[in-house]
């Protein structure tokens, strides 16, 4: 049951574009926006005869400081370090809408910081979220890598680390398996990185990223399930002049 579940979410997920957006100031603040859109015409593919027959509609707006307040009881049992590690994303905005009628399912989370460092791994918000409400143990922790953002003013640097090697090993096969029956297919699963800075670039550490005519902005894609499948090659470093 466990891995149709997983196997379920890896094909799901392959139908998606990811784009995450960093602006940051002069004085190093700025803020972080993450948009996670279904392409529709390559769920179609997925789905089947089942996509005209879905049936189901959310809409919702929150700022996750107020599953803290909410669930206040709940959150006061967990340890103090797992308090203050979801006190991180006090300040998180969440905008989800699932609409099988209008056919449009998008999440998108944003943060204003005044440091970098600041950002959390916003990918994990929902899963705080949910673990905070039912009271569940930090279902967050178990992904199997982690991402963190740094920025002393001159270089910016987004780490990407693997935290569970034997649960990437086993996505990879995952996915091997899944796609090997939808190779035919042409879907869309781009995960994009925009990130907008005050002063001119000087380098990249990923030669297929984009700098723009102004050398103040970087634009660098890669294909969603490659990303699943090697995290940290998303890893980037950027040297301003």
């Amino acid at each position: 049951m466990k891995y149709l579940k997983v196997f379920a979410l890896l094909i799901l997920t392959s139908s998606y574009q990811v784009t995450e957006t960093i602006n940051i100031k002069a004085d190093g603040s700025g803020s972080v926006e993450i948009v996670q859109l279904r392409d529709e015409n390559s769920y179609m593919q997925l789905a089947g005869e089942s996509y005209s027959r879905e049936e189901f509609f959310k809409d919702t707006t929150y700022v996750f400081k107020e599953y803290l307040e909410k669930y206040k009881e709940n959150f006061l049992k967990y340890t103090a370090e797992e308090q203050k590690l979801m006190q991180k994303y006090s300040s998180v905005k969440v905008y989800k809408k699932e609409s099988s009628f209008e056919k449009e399912f998008k999440s998108l989370f944003s943060l204003d910081f005044n440091k970098v460092s600041e950002i959390p791994d916003l990918y994990k918000t929902e899963d705080y979220a949910n673990d905070i409400k039912y009271n569940y143990a930090l279902t967050a922790e178990n992904h199997y890598y982690k991402i963190d953002y740094d920025f002393d003013g001159k270089v910016f640097k987004r780490l990407v680390t693997i935290t569970n090697p034997a649960e990437l090993q086993k996505t990879k096969e995952q996915f091997n398996n899944a796609y090997s029956k939808y190779t035919s297919l042409k879907l869309t699963q781009t995960y994009t990185l925009l990130y907008h800075f005050s002063r001119k670039i000087k380098s990249v550490s990923n030669e297929k990223a984009i700098i723009s005519s102004d050398k103040k902005m970087i634009t660098l894609e890669f294909q969603l399930s490659e990303c699943l499948k090697n995290p940290e090659m998303t890893s980037l470093e950027v040297v301003l002049e």
